[in-house]
């Protein structure tokens, strides 16, 4: 069995090891997974932001604890726990961790050694930490925006390469993609506001696929725009059936996974939702509505898979992670 990062074949915001002969060789399917998470008595999710697997397969979720979205955005710590690990088979709580540590979570990714790469939109900060919760890195200046090689302006999500290297999409107010070397040095960046090839408005998510290309889920311009490893414009998606793009997983096989959080101009039960697509952008098939009930959304804000292809997915309103699997019931 021979093992590839989750960057490079199953992508989406997460960078655990899996098995190649996992990946699903067509498009599989999926369904809701029912009673999935099992949360201990009196526990609840905050406003759910972000979502990773681990090389245990392990479910990481950075939630927001009972915080909410306010302008100014709030700079102070979150006293309770935000980032909350589940046993991705059972559902039962593993451990939590974060506390007094974000002001705002959004972005989580999992790299290839199980390190935790998260984005705090308020601190304008990334970090690094170890698979014990560990803080290895902080690119940023806490609390200060910019828009240079050491300031985020609302960063929303990290891609991690095998050597160590990063790119950071950034974000709400900052048009563009960046990225470090290991160590947090700036390297490059690219984009600028508007709607042509390689511009932006709102880059919410990010990953990069084993050749290095980088997929960026433009969230306000309602496409994901993919690039070669130094930001030259190569494709885009863009469809009624795709939506506005949260966030994208690479699930294997030739097909990725497109989170749908809705806020479109059009109204009503098709506003939020899961698609699966080819790599070349055809949508093979859409799962989820608005709603509250098992398998649909409020606002789907990101989602990752796991090395035999299910999904997760997060909902920032709905304040929850949902599993689905491939294949019939």
């Amino acid at each position: 069995m021979r093992f590839e990062l989750t960057i490079g074949l199953f992508g989406a915001l997460t960078a655990a090891y899996v098995p190649i002969d996992a990946a699903p060789t067509r498009n599989p399917g999926y369904h809701i997974v029912h009673g999935w998470p099992v949360l201990p008595p009196g526990e609840v999710l905050g406003s759910s932001a972000g979502v990773g697997v681990n090389s245990r397969g392990n479910i990481l979720v950075f939630h927001r604890a009972g915080r909410t979205w306010s302008e100014p955005l709030p700079t102070d710590a979150i006293g309770k726990p935000t980032i909350i690990e589940l046993d991705g088979r059972t559902g039962k709580l593993v451990r939590q961790w974060g506390a007094g540590l974000f002001a705002m979570p959004h972005g989580l990714t999992i790299d290839g050694h199980d390190n935790v790469w998260l984005t705090d939109v308020s601190l304008q900060q990334i970090y690094k930490f170890s698979p014990r919760g560990e803080l290895l890195l902080t690119v940023g200046e806490r609390a200060v925006a910019g828009a240079d090689g050491s300031h985020f302006n609302r960063p929303t999500d990290i891609a991690v390469l095998p050597d160590g290297a990063f790119y950071v999409s950034d974000g709400y107010r900052n048009t563009r993609v960046a990225k470090f070397n290991p160590d947090g040095k700036f390297l490059f960046q690219w984009g600028e506001p508007g709607t042509g090839p390689g511009q932006f408005d709102v880059p919410h998510a990010i990953t990069v696929d084993r050749s290095g290309r980088v997929y960026v889920a433009d969230r306000e311009n309602d496409r994901i725009q993919i690039f070669d490893s130094r930001g030259r414009f190569i494709a885009q998606w863009k469809s009624q059936r795709i939506g506005r793009p949260y966030s994208i997983a690479l699930i294997g096989g030739g097909f990725a996974a497109i989170v749908d959080g809705g806020e479109q101009p059009q109204t009503g039960p098709d506003r939020s939702g899961v698609a699966i697509v080819r790599l070349d952008g055809t949508v093979v098939q859409t799962f989820g509505r608005f709603g509250n009930y098992d398998g649909q959304f409020r606002m789907g804000h990101d989602l990752a898979a796991d090395r035999v292809g299910n999904l997760y997915v997060v909902d920032i309103t709905g304040q929850r992670v949902q599993k689905f699997a491939p294949g019939a019931r």
